[in-house]
């Protein structure tokens, strides 16, 4: 199977449509528990062959760790054209930014800087395609300072375009940023549930040919069909937050709501990615895979049949539309 590609926006790149989230295989701490650095390299190179050329990462992935796995792939595959995403963390570690955080709490010049040349150093490559700021507030768009951070290190040769991960279910917390000029590509969560960045993001990238990168395909797992409402992770797992009473019941009863509307012969996760790619902003969406049936499973969906149009619309009822929470973060 050939694997579909479409253009990253005005950066021209032709990336896979299906690329490959970090997150998950990256460990450490506030992410993801069941990682195997040992397994990861195999499911990485298994990626590759069958098509796959976009990896998206960043340092808070095992503080550097999924940035060295990403290196190490592309130095096994030197004969390929792989684009390699990373992200800066805030100076203050806080996902997202607090009411009050200004520039200098989280993305002061000299911070960008040093992330930026730690994750060259991790990655083993002389420049970063797309370095993304980890959080964003558009309160500090209009400040220079980072607009000439982000400037100088593409003068300097050392990046090549510049874009923000927005926060969840904060989509338009970006315009002021793009009103710049400045930024390539927006990272945002966009599911069958969190359908709300085709209301402004979605035409407001079309028009300005800014990539979009769809990430969180599966809701943190909802969009699966794996949940129960006894479903448990460990203390440390990030699941484990973002699962708390307030969301796990209600998550499992709307993905079984899902199911009734799933085609025979097909899986949630295949609906769920086939729904994100349906929409033409979306240049990329990047599931985590730790596994190698997940690798072959989720790319298998690149393959251009599109939804029918009945089930689409169908899908939009099960919109969800939510607000940031102290356990969504």
């Amino acid at each position: 199977m050939e694997l579909r590609y479409r253009r990253m926006g005005r950066l021209g790149w032709q990336v896979s449509e299906v690329g490959y989230g970090m997150w998950g295989i990256g460990g450490g701490p506030g992410g993801f528990t069941g990682w195997d650095y040992d397994t990861a390299p195999t499911c990485l190179d298994e990626a590759v062959e069958r098509g796959c050329n976009f990896f998206d990462t960043a340092w808070v992935y095992g503080r550097g760790v999924s940035e060295q796995l990403l290196g190490g792939l592309v130095r096994r595959h030197p004969d390929r054209r792989l684009y390699l995403a990373t992200k800066i963390p805030p100076k203050n570690r806080e996902w997202p930014p607090g009411p009050q955080d200004t520039l200098d709490d989280v993305f002061p010049a000299e911070h960008i800087r040093e992330y930026t040349h730690r994750s060259l150093e991790n990655l083993g490559v002389d420049r970063i395609d797309l370095l993304q700021f980890h959080v964003w507030e558009d309160r500090w768009a209009a400040d220079g300072r980072w607009q000439e951070a982000v400037a100088d290190l593409k003068r300097e040769g050392v990046v090549e375009g510049i874009g923000i991960s927005v926060n969840r279910w904060e989509p338009t917390n970006c315009h002021a940023a793009l009103d710049t000029g400045l930024i390539d590509v927006v990272q945002v969560i966009y599911n069958i549930f969190d359908q709300a960045p085709e209301d402004e993001l979605f035409p407001r990238a079309q028009r300005d040919d800014i990539a979009i990168i769809a990430r969180v395909p599966f809701d943190e797992g909802t969009l699966t069909g794996t949940l129960t409402a006894d479903s448990t992770w460990p203390e440390e797992d990030w699941r484990s937050t973002y699962f708390g009473p307030e969301n796990l019941l209600p998550s499992v009863e709307r993905a079984e709501r899902l199911a009734a509307d799933v085609p025979p012969g097909m899986t949630m996760p295949e609906l769920a990615l086939r729904f994100i790619l349906h929409h033409p902003a979306v240049s990329t969406v990047i599931p985590g895979m730790r596994r190698a049936e997940h690798v072959r499973a989720n790319l298998a969906v690149s393959d251009g049949v599109p939804l029918d149009a009945g089930l689409l619309e169908t899908l939009r009822g099960h919109r969800w539309d939510r607000k940031p929470t102290a356990w969504s973060q």
